[in-house]
């Protein structure tokens, strides 16, 4: 059945409006579900909820369609939840406790056909994407583990960086950004949103134009074309030329800034060689310099990627000094639940690995 959560607000107006309810019913619904966050139909009534709006919903949609079906907790309060959709394939979505708030990382694909050679994500291909209500029931489903922890807290911050490319899943991304912010229901404000892409240039600019307000991370991951397409096929449809000219046109239509994320590969991409290159890439491009962040992140390895590695404390170190004696932003990701599988689709793919919640065949794959 589908998602109740899929629905934009305008969305759940327009059904309701033509089934004779007033859109101040399809206020009420859609309160219960973001700020009362009623688990069916009839909390939803006891929320409040006109009993005639509550079961006609009832009749075609459903309140939640994830079935957890693992979950890991790290140490540093990190809990990744590996989460079963209807048809049988399994997802990722990752919380993380900072010292500015709780933040989800969501997936908002099954599998993924960017195909970067580091990646866990990418182990198995895509099979579908994601509607917004299975990317939205992620956030809602953080949302009420902490509900039932008792302790008042509340998701702060959303980055979409989990299984998928983001921009391969435009519409339903789309929605669920318009779900999330929406003022009288989660409220996450744009500054807390992030959308990771590997860098589908077209979209880009549609992100761009759209008005929607959130902030880009770019994968990048090397200086030079040569090494961007060994580790990220992406790279030949999208050269790195290519690439900035489409960031370009985002910061010039948006003025917000950017993050470059660059994972570091031991003796691949995290050289001083490397950083130096890097560091002129982006002085090259005086909005780039001025706007953009080099998040540098740590690699954390993955069985089926054994050729690569993690870089030594001083190769991150020297790395980070070439870029800021250049003048460019950088930083460098704190780490998140390195003890459990702290990679992006790594519990994903042990527990296929391991014959558990084994997904269907999908055409094509």
């Amino acid at each position: 059945m589908t998602s109740l959560y899929g629905f934009t607000q305008e969305g759940l107006e327009a059904w309701l409006g033509e089934r004779g309810h007033r859109k101040f019913h399809a206020m009420q619904a859609w309160e219960s579900l973001y700020r009362k966050r009623v688990r069916d139909f009839a909390g939803m009534e006891a929320a409040g909820v006109k009993p005639e709006v509550a079961r006609l919903l009832e009749e075609s949609y459903a309140i939640g369609t994830l079935e957890e079906h693992t979950r890991q907790e790290s140490v540093d309060g990190t809990v990744k939840f590996l989460f079963r959709l209807q048809d049988g394939n399994l997802i990722e979505t990752v919380l993380m406790k900072h010292k500015f708030g709780l933040s989800v990382c969501v997936t908002t694909q099954v599998g993924c056909n960017i195909g970067c050679s580091f990646c866990a994500s990418g182990l198995l291909a895509k099979s579908r994407d994601l509607t917004a209500g299975e990317i939205a029931e992620q956030i809602m489903r953080v949302q009420l583990f902490l509900d039932d922890a008792g302790q008042g807290q509340r998701v702060s911050h959303i980055v979409v960086m989990g299984i998928g490319e983001p921009f391969d899943n435009y519409a339903h991304l789309m929605d669920f950004l318009a779900i999330v912010q929406h003022p009288k229901g989660l409220a996450i404000g744009p500054r807390h949103i992030t959308v990771s892409t590997s860098g589908l240039t077209a979209k880009i600019r549609d992100f761009a134009d759209s008005g929607v307000p959130a902030n880009l991370a770019v994968s990048l991951h090397a200086p030079n074309d040569e090494l961007r397409t060994r580790i990220m096929k992406i790279n030949k449809a999208y050269p790195i030329a290519k690439l900035l000219d489409s960031i370009d046109y985002y910061l010039e239509r948006t003025r917000r800034r950017i993050t470059l994320e660059y994972i570091l590969l031991a003796d691949v991409n995290d050289r001083r060689e490397e950083a130096q290159q890097l560091a002129e890439l982006v002085r090259s491009r005086p909005q780039l310099l001025k706007l953009a962040n080099v998040n540098l992140i740590p690699y954390n390895p993955v069985d089926e990627h054994s050729q690569y590695r993690r870089s030594a404390q001083d190769a991150i170190d020297g790395f980070y000094d070439v870029l800021k004696k250049n003048g460019v932003s950088v930083s460098v990701r704190l780490e998140h639940g390195a003890d459990i599988d702290a990679a992006c689709g790594q519990l994903r793919s042990k527990q296929l690995r391991g014959g558990e919640g084994k997904e269907p065949a999908a055409a094509g794959v």
